[in-house]
């Protein structure tokens, strides 16, 4: 057997990270189809956001239950899977454990360390699935998740658990290997936690021993290839995305939306005010608005490729409590299906091809104007998700472009235009209320 199996973990790893540049290749493709702009200011301030928001979980900790529970996971996964570098080695030279006999009894000390954490991912998961299947908590179970969103965050939770499994069951069998005396399976010291589970393999021989040893290895680590090829296709993807969307997250208050300078510079010439001329863009907008995935920018798809798909922000979302149809997950999800959608008919046309369709195909003008811009969505968002800005842009097409807007926008429209103000009475009678208190 000798090389063969090097020959086969070498094959296996190869072919796993190609499958998985190509795939992330495309979905950096598929964001840099939104519009150019500029998120490089204020370096300082971007990073401490980053470590906070995407490292530190701030927002998380707003429900610490939940919050605890999705730490245990995060750290378990980033820890535990530092010990790829070694199984990597172990696979590509043949050797076991490289790093136990420099590192002595502190190797020991991190396996042990990287147990607890496989521990607490296991019961973690396991309460997940509770939340999810059993307990059945309404962000979970409404109908922006039926069908596959629903399906993925449950293989997720069972993948988890299976490679921690594995990786206990690995220690365990190893452990005993190492009682019996083969000098493959030098001395490690003990570990805890799969120390609690090698009674169940002490009676069996040496042979069924390593099968049961190098199974788990082989299971862990394909399971992590497997794993890390699945995310281009899951919502877990913001597990890598999140660091660098809260880096670009936008630093101006949560109530500030953002203005058409184009517009800007209309109304300030309708009212007599000052037009700064270095603000206005030198071409004319090629359209208001957003009609496509390719009219937003790439930060509002950087956005949707994050989403966590947790529900916070419909859950928090007047108009979606109040039973409108509205929700703001639904909206990230559409967005990032139809980027998708879109990068898709690129790769099979080698170009962009008209298919009849747009962003406005999957979400509906009833979403969009029930929404009453209180930016409660962004306020929730654990990693800086803006649900509010693709839909002000998806809003100002259908009104600018289309002029497709309900029949009392429209009357607000003439007041502000005759009036300059909502309400339908010349300036000088505004004031007349206080001649009757």
């Amino acid at each position: 057997m000798g090389i063969i199996p090097n020959i086969i973990f070498v094959a296996l790893l190869g072919t796993a990270l190609f499958f998985a540049f190509k795939n992330f290749n495309k979905i950096r493709r598929n964001i840099l189809l939104g519009k150019r702009e500029d998120r490089t200011d204020n370096p300082a301030t971007r990073l401490k956001n980053m470590l906070l928001v995407a490292f530190g979980q701030k927002i998380m900790f707003d429900r610490p239950i939940p919050a605890l529970l999705h730490l245990f996971v995060y750290l378990g996964f980033l820890i535990v899977n530092i010990e790829m570098l070694e199984i990597t080695i172990d696979g590509i030279f043949g050797t076991h454990r490289i790093f136990a006999q420099p590192l002595g009894g502190f190797y020991t000390f991190v396996v042990n360390f990287f147990e607890y954490f496989g521990v607490t991912v296991i019961i973690s998961c396991i309460i997940f699935l509770v939340r999810r299947n059993v307990l059945k908590l309404f962000r979970f179970n409404h109908n922006d998740l039926n069908d596959w969103p629903s399906k993925d965050a449950n293989i997720i939770l069972y993948v988890e658990i299976a490679l921690m499994t594995a990786f206990l069951t690995m220690n365990a069998a190893d452990t005993v290997l190492q009682t019996k005396g083969n000098e493959h399976y030098f001395k490690t010291g003990e570990f805890f936690f799969s120390g609690l589970i090698t009674p169940l393999f002490s009676g069996l021989e040496t042979g069924t021993l390593i099968f049961v040893e190098r199974a788990a290895w082989w299971v862990h680590i394909t399971g992590v290839l497997i794993f890390l090829n699945y995310l281009p296709f899951s919502k877990h993807l913001h597990i890598m995305l999140a660091f660098p969307n809260t880096y670009f997250a936008d630093l101006k208050p949560k109530g500030e939306i953002n203005n058409m300078p184009e517009v800007t510079k209309e109304v300030n010439l309708m009212l007599n005010l000052p037009v700064a001329e270095t603000a206005v863009p030198e071409e004319a907008p090629g359209k208001f608005g957003a009609k496509d995935v390719n009219d937003l920018s790439w930060k509002n798809l950087l956005d949707a490729y994050t989403c966590t798909e947790c529900g916070r922000c419909t859950s928090e979302c007047p108009a979606n409590i109040t039973g409108k149809k509205l929700s703001p997950r639904r909206i990230m999800m559409m967005t990032r299906d139809r980027a998708q959608e879109v990068g898709d008919n690129i790769d099979k046309n080698g170009t962009l091809t008209d298919d009849g369709k747009s962003l406005h195909t999957y979400i509906s003008q009833e979403e969009l104007l029930a929404c009453t811009s209180c930016q409660a969505c962004v306020e929730v968002c654990p990693v800086n998700i803006n649900p509010l800005d693709i839909i002000i842009q998806m809003r100002r097409y259908k009104v600018m472009e289309e002029s497709n807007a309900p029949a009392s926008w429209n009357g607000l429209f003439s007041n502000i235009e005759t009036s300059l103000a909502p309400w339908k009475f010349p300036p000088s009678d505004r004031f007349n209320w206080s001649e009757k208190v």
